[in-house]
Formats: C-alpha cells, sequence, structure tokens
C-alpha cells in the first residue's frame, strides 16, 4: 500500500481523513451528553494510537478528562451568573474539543504530496486545494519558529509562560507576539513562493510516491464514525431508550 516508502502507524487516504473530520462535526454537534463526548474523544483517541500518535491521544484524552470533570462540579456546584459564564465557556469548548484534537492527528500524519494527490482523484477545486496544501506545511513551520523564539527567551531570562507573562507583560509581548507574526508572515510569503515553483499549480495529473486508494483501514473508519453518529442521533431522538 505505501510503495516504496515506510509508514509508521495506520495509514489512512487523506480523503477518509477528511470525511472523518466531517463525521467528527456532526457528531460532536448532536452529541445527546457529555458521556458522548467523551466517548468521541476516545474514538479519536484510539485512531491516534493507531496512527502512531499514542503521546498525543494520552495527553489528550487526560486533559479533557480532568475538563469533563471540572464541568460536572461546576454544574453541581456553582450557581448564578458565575455557573451561567462557565457553562456557555464549557459547552462551547466540548463542541470543539473533538474536533480540533482530529484535526491535529490528521495535520500530523498527511503529508502535502498525499493530500495533493489525493484532491486531485475527486477533482476538488484549485483554490481550496492550495490554501489548505499551504495550511498543512504552514503549521509545522510555525511551531518550528516558535521553538525558536522559546530559547531566545530563555537566553534573555524571559519565561515563556503564564507565570512570566503575569509579571513581565511588556517584555513577553515584545519578545513573543512581535517576532512570532513577522516570521509568520514571512513563511507565509516563502511557502506560497515554493509551492508555485514546485508546480502546485500545474494542471496536469499529478503522481505520488505513495498509491492513493481507500482500502479496508479507510472504509472500517469511516464505517464506525458514521455508525456512531447514527447512534448519536437514535439516542437523541428517543428511539434507543
Amino acid at each position: 500500500m505505501m510503495g516504496n516508502t515506510v509508514q509508521k502507524g495506520l495509514w489512512l487516504d487523506p480523503r477518509a481523513k477528511l470525511f472523518l473530520i466531517l463525521m467528527c462535526v456532526l457528531s460532536s454537534m448532536f452529541a445527546p451528553s457529555l458521556t458522548y463526548q467523551f466517548a468521541l474523544v476516545l474514538l479519536i483517541a484510539v485512531l491516534g494510537v493507531l496512527c502512531g500518535k499514542w503521546k498525543y491521544a494520552v495527553k489528550g484524552v487526560c486533559f479533557y478528562a480532568v475538563v469533563c470533570v471540572l464541568t460536572v462540579w461546576i454544574m453541581a456546584a456553582m450557581t448564578g451568573t458565575l455557573r451561567t459564564m462557565f457553562v456557555a465557556f464549557l459547552g462551547l469548548f466540548h463542541k470543539v474539543y473533538a474536533c480540533g484534537m482530529l484535526a491535529g492527528i490528521v495535520l500530523s500524519t498527511t503529508k502535502v504530496s498525499e493530500f495533493l494527490s489525493a484532491m486531485n482523484r475527486i477533482h476538488a477545486p484549485k483554490k481550496f486545494v492550495i490554501t489548505f496544501a499551504v495550511m498543512l506545511r504552514y503549521i509545522p513551520t510555525v511551531q518550528e519558529d516558535w521553538h525558536f523564539i522559546k530559547d531566545a527567551m530563555r537566553m534573555r531570562d524571559v519565561s515563556p509562560s503564564l507565570g512570566g507573562f503575569l509579571s513581565h507583560p511588556g517584555m513577553t509581548v515584545e519578545c513573543i507576539y512581535v517576532p512570532l507574526l513577522m516570521m509568520a508572515s514571512k513563511a507565509a510569503d516563502e511557502l506560497s513562493i515554493a509551492s508555485v515553483t514546485r508546480g502546485i499549480e500545474n494542471p496536469n495529473q499529478r503522481t505520488c510516491l505513495v498509491q492513493i486508494k481507500c482500502g479496508i483501514a479507510d472504509w472500517t473508519a469511516m464505517l464506525i464514525a458514521v455508525a456512531f453518529f447514527i447512534f448519536e442521533l437514535c439516542k437523541r431522538g428517543g428511539v434507543i431508550g
């Protein structure tokens, strides 16, 4: 399936990943309770482990478990305006968290060449393909720049943590946001030029070392996502008690 390349963990077709993100958004929107939200996060964590991102999956589940415990405590202990504020914020957080967690797995396991080849198979619009392809390469570049900025801050005895921001807010803004925005703007221009130079606008059919096709793993993952969504709809509609 992988041709001459070596793939760590489970490999999924980029088209299947986009479908999983769509189903994750729908499942998160129509989740009947917090229990189903947590079950959705667990399913995403299983996918992350299979794709070789077990550290990311474990951290994501542990963090979400803490947020769920905090949510239950707020619902039981707080009252009045403060409770309403926290419930509104946490409600939005629970709807977004699963989608963000899955998007992180997709971005870290999808190569730009694989994505372009898959989108070429389904004849996706060039405006969408080019924008998304640049984004796939843009996020890792910004993460790399962020590590460089943190190293430079430590050399100046400025902590990039929340404590450092509270103690020296002006220095933190100067050392983080200004260089990060400048480097991000420069990276966007360089990535756009590099993409055009490497023929991203070439109208001919693209080639890829990886064989782009939906296999058993792709159909199984999509079937599980659809089944979970249908189960949520049945539970929400009262079909299942």
